[in-house]
């Protein structure tokens, strides 16, 4: 059994491929498996996968299917994973030599469910490491952890018998995944040393922003719905109460401020304020906006039906 196995989802990024390969194969952590899953790319993709696998046989797997988007290849990969723990990369990042020895070996000596590791974000013209806050617990771990899905280090039998998949089609899928696996973990570890370097390119989905960029209220809503089909909301309510506030009133809506149409931009910005009070009436009442001191929860604090208008426009011109 591998130490690790790394879900690489590709999908036309042949200008980044091999960087982020060649961070993989030259891994100080020799005992692992890359499952690199060709999701139907119609570049020079397929072809650096087919070498890659040539000159590294035993070590990357290739699987091809047709194209269905960033949840589907990573669903589809995860199956063939065997490794001790699981990790996913994006195939237009790349990773430090020794990141998975790091995580691996934190994981081990912590016995972890999940290790969590800091980042780089890689602009044309600048970096920035991003340094996350230590939490203790599920309840902190809702409200205060990093979402996305390559960052962490997760035991894969956990992972199985959670049998929790990214939600297929949508935006916002390491959002739904986080969130629906936070129940079952029961130790988590962080390693506090920035490990991944996040590449910023214009083409990303993050900087396109469409109607599409409505489906977070679909995704929070699959996480809501979750927690209470388990018999968990009412445990977890004030939590995902100031999560669901938090994510539609910052980083959601900062990306709905980009949307170049003005009549699915005004749509949507009405949707979120909307559906957040619809949602949770009370969330102003949020203890984790009273007891955690943040420049996000000074800033939702203020936030009412007139001020949210402002802010909306202020975003939108400063953006």
């Amino acid at each position: 059994m591998p130490k690790v196995s790394i879900v690489v989802p590709v999908y036309n990024v042949d200008k980044y491929l091999a960087k982020c390969l060649d961070s993989l194969v030259n891994q100080t952590l020799q005992d692992i498996e890359i499952i690199a899953v060709n999701d139907g790319s119609t570049d020079g993709s397929a072809d650096i996968l087919t070498d890659y696998e040539q000159r590294y046989e035993g070590k990357i797997k290739v699987l091809t299917k047709e194209n269905g988007g960033l949840s589907d290849a990573r669903n589809y990969g995860m199956p063939y994973a065997t490794g001790e723990y699981i990790a996913f990369l994006d195939s237009d990042d790349y990773v430090e030599k020794d990141m998975y020895e790091r995580l691996y070996n934190k994981a081990i000596e912590e016995n972890s469910d999940i290790v969590e590791c800091d980042f780089i974000w890689e602009y044309p013209d600048k970096s920035k490491v991003d340094v996350g806050e230590i939490y203790s617990g599920k309840k902190e771990m809702i409200l205060k952890a990093r979402v996305v899905a390559w960052n962490k280090l997760i035991k894969r039998e956990i992972i199985e018998k959670a049998n929790i998949i990214y939600p297929k089609g949508l935006r916002y899928e390491d959002v739904e995944f986080f969130y629906k696996m936070v129940p079952y973990y029961n130790k988590v570890s962080f390693l506090k040393y920035p490990c991944i370097h996040y590449i910023q390119r214009e083409s990303s989905i993050s900087n396109n922003q469409n109607e599409r960029t409505a489906e977070i209220f679909n995704v929070l809503d699959n996480v809501i719905e979750y927690y209470k089909e388990k018999g968990l909301y009412d445990e977890y309510k004030s939590e995902l109460e100031y999560t669901y506030a938090r994510l539609l009133l910052c980083s959601s809506l900062f990306r709905m401020v980009k949307i170049a149409n003005k009549d699915i931009r005004k749509r949507t910005l009405n949707q979120t304020w909307e559906k957040l009070n619809s949602t949770f009436p009370d969330w102003k009442k949020n203890y984790a906006l009273k007891k955690y001191k943040s420049k996000k929860n000074t800033y939702m604090k203020t936030v009412n039906k007139f001020t949210y208008k402002i802010y909306c426009f202020m975003f939108r011109v400063f953006k």
